[in-house]
């Protein structure tokens, strides 16, 4: 046994999309950081799709890079394509999506995360959580390194007793061509939390070369290039950008210097096509070959990206289904089969592949697979995702339950802030349903848990029209400038944005409508912005965009507040720790049991608990109400 000499004050186990932001987060903030990953050339991995953002995705990555995270200076630094999707519906459901060069994104985080102060980077399997009267204070390694922290993260992904599926043949693994990490789960299980098994999946991939792209739909890129980060200026070197806000980029450069773009001088095409009757035939006649659906895998998969087998068996009425062939780098001829996840065996694979338009003679490179894998129910989890259980043990990202690379590092980026927090004895960082996707993701799990792997939708957020992709800025950088997370430069830019918005909205309520607020005259939908008064010609885009939405929709808006105002009223009654549940007369099992288990904080959240009904909280408001009474006496 060998006892590390340096003890950190935060230590990250796992080197995926959540570890990253978790350490850069926590060094950032000026901790000792210590990030242990089995294969430090594999951090930040694209295990699935190389691609950033997406519907309500995109939202995460804007809300990462405006709490000061890396994913979206990355992503616009290797991105192959970059698109807005949904511009057709309300700003509301705008997403930003690229599609990146999966090595170029993932050495970009490793050199990220190796240049940064405060974190050391370092290669190890960990196989042993260090614990003692119920705190985590280190891990210990498969070499027999103990590492001394005063908090530890888990962000394992899919690699806790991980198993891939490809017909019957089953290979311990976290992901094609790497090991399995087995002991950690054990000694999770030794401290008291419960675990549960998922599952997901990938395609294949395929060579470029041997798919005939003439068969298909061309779906190329937007100029210009909706970029993911707040902060341009990173990306563009000084002399490539104006000082005004929303003025960054120099006419004689397209794209950010050194960046995938530049080096190959434009966006890439993905291409769209279809499945065939052929493809359906082939799968309903191999489906007992399929190891989800012969019994073999158990875990539970996600039930918003199915496998193309689930595809065929519940939608059997359509004709065919939608296949995006994505370009996996500029200097790889991968394509990923994005739409054709499948666990079936090889040779039924390379029948299945060649059903598709435009891939008859298509070579597979790598084969698709499926692979399960333990996660911690997170229920068991604090707001803050501090263990219940277990005081300064944090988890973030896939050990939660969620699906997503954008899922991931937003749970890790909040994990690293609240493990520094604790450290320095501070107040945790939690964010409500009405500030933040994150927050909405965050209390969806903590508060109703998930059987499935979670994925983010817009439709799961109340006042989406509130946490819009473009104003991830204004609602979360003072709390980036305030954890130490937003140099002070960026964060004077923001706030020089923030006051032209005003100012602009300002000049519009006072102009020649006299009287008539914004919100009134905008009320008859035949009003836009561009009917109003002049507007300033030296605004920034930015800047007249912003204006723009909060005009055309100020009545929408203004009902969207009044409703985060009417959920506050909930948010803001808090449940004393001193509450005992059992003793609650008329209480429902169900609701007792749940309320137990959970140990919400507020009333609102305790609402939002499944089978905890109205008449069951209006009990507790009652018990609580009388317990403070007595206290008061």
């Amino acid at each position: 046994m060998f006892t590390y000499p340096k003890e950190y004050e935060v230590i990250v186990v796992g080197g995926g999309h959540a570890g990253i932001e978790a350490a850069l987060a926590s060094a950032r903030m000026g901790c000792q950081t210590l990030l242990l990953t089995a294969n430090p050339d594999t951090i930040g991995q694209m295990s699935c799709n190389p691609a950033i953002g997406g519907l309500a995705k995109g939202h995460l990555a804007r809300e990462i890079d405006a709490l000061g995270g890396e994913m979206g200076k990355t992503t616009d630094m290797t991105g192959l394509q970059f698109r807005m999707l949904n511009t057709k519906k309300g700003p509301s459901v705008w997403a930003p999506r690229a599609q990146c060069d999966k090595k170029a994104y993932q050495f970009r985080m490793k050199w990220v995360c190796e240049r940064q102060a405060n974190l050391d980077l370092k290669q190890a399997q960990v196989t042993r959580l260090l614990v003692k009267d119920n705190v985590a204070h280190g891990v210990e390694t498969e070499l027999g390194i103990q590492f001394r922290g005063q908090t530890v993260l888990l962000t394992t992904g899919t690699f806790l007793r991980g198993l891939m599926h490809i017909g019957s043949v089953q290979i311990p693994g976290g992901r094609g061509g790497e090991a399995t990490a087995d002991g950690l789960s054990e000694s999770l299980k030794e401290i008291g939390l419960e675990l549960g098994r998922l599952k997901t999946g990938t395609p294949p991939r395929v060579l470029r070369k041997s798919i005939d792209f003439s068969k298909t739909e061309v779906q190329p890129g937007d100029e210009p290039v909706p970029y993911f980060t707040y902060w341009p200026e990173d990306l563009f070197h000084v002399e490539h950008f104006d000082r005004r806000p929303g003025v960054t980029i120099n006419p004689s450069r397209k794209y950010p210097l050194g960046s995938v773009l530049d080096q190959i001088g434009g966006q890439l095409p993905c291409h769209v096509t279809y499945t065939t009757d052929r493809t359906a035939s082939l799968i309903r006649e191999n489906l007992h070959l399929s190891p989800l659906y012969g019994g073999s895998i158990k875990g539970i998969g996600p039930r918003y990206c199915p496998s193309i087998e689930d595809k065929i068996v519940k939608f059997p009425e359509k004709e065919r289904h939608q296949i995006f062939l994505e370009p996996e780098g500029a200097q790889t001829e991968e394509i990923y089969v994005n739409g054709c996840s499948t666990s079936l065996p090889i040779d039924v694979q390379y029948s299945l592949v060649r059903t598709i338009i435009g891939c008859e003679n298509a070579e597979i490179l790598r084969p698709a697979y499926a692979v399960e894998y333990d996660f911690a129910p997170p229920t068991q989890l604090h707001p803050w995702l501090e263990t219940k259980i277990c005081h300064n043990l944090f988890h973030a990202g896939q050990i939660n339950g969620t699906s997503g690379y954008e899922e991931a590092a937003a749970q890790g980026l909040m994990a690293g802030i609240n493990a520094v927090l604790k450290i320095r004895g501070l107040q945790p960082f939690v964010l409500g349903r009405d500030q933040a996707y994150t927050g909405v993701l965050i209390d969806d799990l903590v508060t109703k848990g998930t059987t499935e792997p979670y994925r983010m939708f817009t439709s799961r957020a109340e006042f989406r029209l509130l946490l819009r992709h473009d104003n991830a800025d204004m609602r979360l950088c003072d709390y980036a400038f305030q954890y130490g997370l937003l140099p002070a430069v960026h964060y004077e830019r923001f706030k020089i944005k923030r006051q032209a918005i005003q100012d602009e909205i300002h000049r519009l309520e006072s102009s020649r409508h006299g009287s008539s607020t914004l919100a009134q005259i905008l009320r008859r939908p035949e009003h836009a912005y561009r009917d109003l008064p002049s507007r300033n010609d030296q605004l920034p885009a930015e800047v007249i965009r912003q204006v723009e939405i909060e005009v055309k929709y100020a009545g929408y808006i203004e009902r969207q507040i009044a409703e985060v105002n009417s959920y506050k009223s909930l948010e803001t009654k808090m449940i004393p720790d001193w509450i005992d549940y059992d003793s609650i007369r008329g209480l429902r099992i169900e609701a007792r049991h749940k309320l137990r288990q959970i140990h919400p904080r507020t009333i609102g959240q305790a609402s939002r608990i499944s089978g905890v009904s109205p008449a069951d909280l209006s009990l507790v408001m009652v018990w609580i109400k009388r317990g403070l009474g007595n206290l008061c006496r």
